[in-house]
């Protein structure tokens, strides 16, 4: 649980995550070797924005009411409370019990659109300005703020890009979207921009921490960054006007600012010549595309067949290295919330648990996960419980029978093409469909690329949780699209 709530505190998810301790209250401090004895609570501090150990049950409403406050106040983060076994065998007098109240008598429940003036200011630097990259980050999701952004953005005329883990709020489709891989017409466009409008993100690591190369020089231009978190405004950019409030609202609010101002523009200038240089980094990526396999399916190829067959609300979940970095590459998110991958921490084995909790809160919504053989053996057993629960989510396994980030890196490093070999790297012959089947799953094989429509469209038919094992092109999986610019966003930090 530990990792996952790190996970959440990362990412910025509100969770509110509940355990028990086996020691009774009473004998706090535990007595030396006590069995399953564990201080949870100090272990979950540095990680959560609210820890607590509940020691009367006539406090839990009142601690419950704290751990939702934080996790749901600001930015959005984890919140842990800890509950004696003891407490749990004990009978509640439901007359002491304090009342539960409705979450606006404890918590605001909206940050609002800001200081008007404040919005004001905004709206005239953004008017009086020609060339404006919007970025959005994961506070936009939270606060369903993507229609008021993309109104904002085409008012303007404005270069539009998202995090990573806000992928699907700009679709990858919009004319005036820049993809996450694409650092040479966005690095571009960013550094020809008169003003940076960064909204409800922090511009961390993968952003290239908001400056050059990847970034203009803050310098040279005017940065406005709204975030209902007043820690996240300047953190790692530094701005000339900062605006505390819900994303939704002030972007709502700064909209209507900016058509009193100025109307609306066709596009942003010198769209075509980014473009010209973004072709550059597509070319890499269609080159890719048509490279011919050895053995097996090209990645790319196969990500690319999903996006085909999945409509565009379908919910995508990634896991995995190299995996995940092709899926990023071919597989374009078109709507939000429609994207989730670990990316603060980048664990392996989050796929499957993802996948399952979005069929669970979106039961109406295609899920499909893709991921590889050696993240989905972290949590392989799960599809036991998506077959228990009935949940019909889609798994697509890259099969390259080891650690494929870790055999790219190698060979990044100037090794030769084998000489991972005897490092650990391996990974067992593993048949994911006949696992599959024997937990209760359909389970299909695939080895060729004109295979696996087919084996699509009978997982999406049987009704129930399916998984395709898909040979992978060994040799080709070593080198996947987006890997130099995920190791340039990382050589960023200078430091």
């Amino acid at each position: 649980m530990l990792a996952g709530v790190v996970s959440a505190h990362g990412e910025g998810h509100p969770i509110v995550a509940i355990g028990t301790l086996r020691p009774p209250i009473k004998s706090d401090p535990n007595r030396g070797g006590a069995w399953q004895s564990a201080d949870t609570e100090s272990m979950a501090r540095p990680v959560t924005k609210y820890a607590a150990t509940v020691r009367m049950w006539e406090r839990l409403p009142e601690m419950m009411r704290a751990a939702f406050r934080a996790a749901m106040t600001g930015r959005p983060g984890p919140s842990y409370i800890a509950i004696s076994d003891d407490l749990l065998l004990e009978k509640i007098d439901e007359d002491r019990l304090p009342p539960i109240l409705e979450a606006d008598r404890y918590r605001v429940l909206n940050m609002g659109a800001g200081d008007p003036a404040q919005i004001e200011r905004a709206a005239d630097i953004l008017a009086g300005a020609e060339k404006i990259w919007l970025h959005a980050g994961k506070g936009v999701l939270w606060a369903d703020g993507a229609n008021e952004l993309l109104a904002l953005g085409e008012h303007l005329g404005a270069c539009l890009s998202s995090s990573l883990g806000a992928r699907g709020v700009v679709p990858e489709d919009h004319p005036h979207a820049f993809h996450p891989f694409d650092m040479g017409g966005a690095g571009m466009a960013r550094a020809d921009a008169e003003v940076v409008l960064v909204v409800g993100g922090r511009l961390g690591e993968y952003d290239g921490w908001g400056g050059p190369p990847m970034w203009g020089d803050p310098a040279g231009q005017t940065t406005i960054q709204i975030d209902s978190d007043p820690m996240s405004i300047g953190l790692n950019r530094p701005v000339d006007l900062g605006i505390v409030a819900d994303a939704k609202g002030a972007l709502a609010a700064l909209l209507e600012a900016v058509r009193s101002r100025t109307p609306a523009r066709s596009g942003p200038p010198d769209l075509a010549r980014y473009r010209e240089k973004s072709n550059e980094t597509m070319q890499t990526g269609i080159a890719y595309l048509g490279t011919e396999c050895t053995t097996g399916v090209n990645p790319g190829q196969m990500v690319m067949a999903v996006r085909q067959k999945f409509p565009p609300e379908s919910i995508t979940v990634l896991d995995g290295g190299n995996t995940t970095l092709a899926g990023v590459a071919f597989h374009p998110i078109l709507s939000s919330p429609s994207f989730i991958y670990s990316v603060k921490m980048g664990y392996l084995g989050t796929g499957l648990p993802f996948a399952m909790g979005a069929k669970l809160a979106a039961p109406g919504r295609p899920v499909c996960m893709i991921t590889g053989d050696g993240a989905f053996g972290f949590n392989v057993m799960e599809l036991e419980t998506a077959a228990r629960e009935n949940l019909p989510i889609v798994v697509l396994v890259a099969v390259d029978a080891a650690w494929g980030m870790e055999k790219t890196a190698y060979v990044a490093q100037g090794y030769g093409a084998n000489d991972w070999k005897g490092r650990g790297i391996e990974l067992a012959e593993v048949s994911y469909d006949q696992v599959a089947k024997g937990l209760g799953c359909h389970g299909e094989r695939v080895k060729r690329m004109e295979d696996l429509e087919p084996a699509l469209d009978r997982s999406l038919a049987s009704g129930k949780p399916a998984v395709i094992h898909v040979e992978v092109d060994r040799d080709l999986n070593t080198k996947p699209p987006g890997w130099e610019q995920f190791r340039a966003a990382r050589a960023t930090q200078g430091y």
